[in-house]
């Protein structure tokens, strides 16, 4: 199974990527591919889900350099032991992993150590936008208070919740016409919620249709005002917002009120130097205040250290690959309570876990 679209949008991916625009609302729609053909990096990729809880890092941790497949690596199509060009990710504390099957237009989970199938969680039949379904979803992440699961429905223009209580069959709309990408929730439930066409973050009590501006909003450029295509988020529990300045090629904080943000990692102009980022995705940031990028274009994952001038590779970094220590385009990004790292391994259509060492 492979997303198609809906009568009144046009297909302006490719027959196995399919995006869905509404040519009317261009303006906000999720992106497509961000640099030329050429150049094979795309940012139609949804984020790793930020969470308040902050993981317990220590000073001095490693991680093994081969990752172990715990979910899909079986091919780009809609079995159940395959994904279709996965985005976001959330992982739960039992190490369940939750994952945005993008091209399945489906959510999908896998239990700890049942690497043979996943569950299909939402949706899953064909794209659409009844309320049974989804399209080409970016991110998702767990509602602990509701026991559900709050999705970025991008092909739709929306933010939907569907319910984790056995036999659910539809969700319900949290927020419409919005060109949502990414999304994080604080320890208030407030919601955040990137807009990628628009190149801002904006914040939602649940049950608000409106929400207020946090990050950006002054229009697209690169003035630290301003966002270029924010795609995945994380917010501290200082309320500080994290946001993949993905097309600026650097990760912004926003402090809570704040006018403008502060470069925190990249913003050197895309590259591979230790300096730089090359279409950044998904962040955390542990209690140390030290920040993890999955930096897509240079296939690596990289620590930033508050202070530092420049970055330190955790894993990857060894050129495009299918390999245990390779990446091809690795996206979502997320930690278990472990330490655990965990990276969605976008065209390897793959969810790859590190060990803390």
């Amino acid at each position: 199974m492979v997303c198609t679209c809906n009568a009144g949008y046009t297909n302006t991916g490719s027959a196995d990527n399919v995006v869905c625009t509404d040519m009317q609302s261009a303006s906000e729609d999720i992106p497509t591919d961000t640099v030329s053909a050429s150049e094979e990096i795309r940012t139609d990729t949804g984020s790793a889900s930020g969470d308040i809880r902050t993981v317990n890092i220590p000073a001095n941790a490693k991680w093994s350099q081969n990752g172990g497949t715990i979910a899909g690596g079986n091919g780009r199509w809609g079995g159940t032991n395959q994904l279709n060009y996965p985005h976001g990710l959330f992982v739960d504390d039992d190490q369940t992993v939750v994952i945005a099957d993008y091209g399945n237009c489906r959510i999908v989970q896998w239990k700890n150590g049942d690497t043979t199938n996943g569950q299909v969680v939402a949706a899953g039949g064909f794209q659409g936008n009844g309320l049974n379904q989804l399209s080409v979803s970016t991110d998702v992440l767990i509602d602990k208070e509701t026991d559900s699961l709050i999705i970025c429905d991008a092909g739709n223009h929306r933010v939907v919740r569907w319910s984790r209580s056995s036999g659910t069959t539809q969700g319900e709309i949290l927020i419409d016409t919005i060109g949502c990408f990414g999304l994080a929730m604080d320890e208030q439930r407030y919601l955040y919620v990137s807009v990628y066409g628009k190149h801002e973050v904006r914040r939602y009590k649940l049950g608000d249709n409106i929400g207020t501006l946090v990050a950006g909003g002054s229009g697209q450029g690169a003035e630290l005002n301003q966002l270029n295509g924010p795609t995945f988020l994380f917010v501290d529990r200082d309320h500080s917002v994290y946001v993949s300045d993905s097309d600026n090629h650097r990760v912004m904080k926003w402090k809570k009120g704040a006018k403008e943000g502060i470069v925190v990692a990249g913003g050197q102009g895309a590259g591979s130097a230790l300096t730089q980022l090359q279409y950044p995705v998904g962040i955390v940031v542990d209690r140390l205040g030290r920040l993890y990028v999955a930096d897509q274009g240079n296939q690596r994952v990289i620590r930033w250290t508050q202070g530092a001038k420049e970055s330190t590779v955790i894993v990857g970094g060894n050129g495009r690959g299918a390999g245990a220590n390779q990446f091809d385009y690795p996206v979502g990004l997320s930690f278990d309570q472990h330490g655990n790292l965990y990276v969605v391994d976008r065209d390897n259509e793959r969810v790859q876990r590190f060990f803390i060492q």
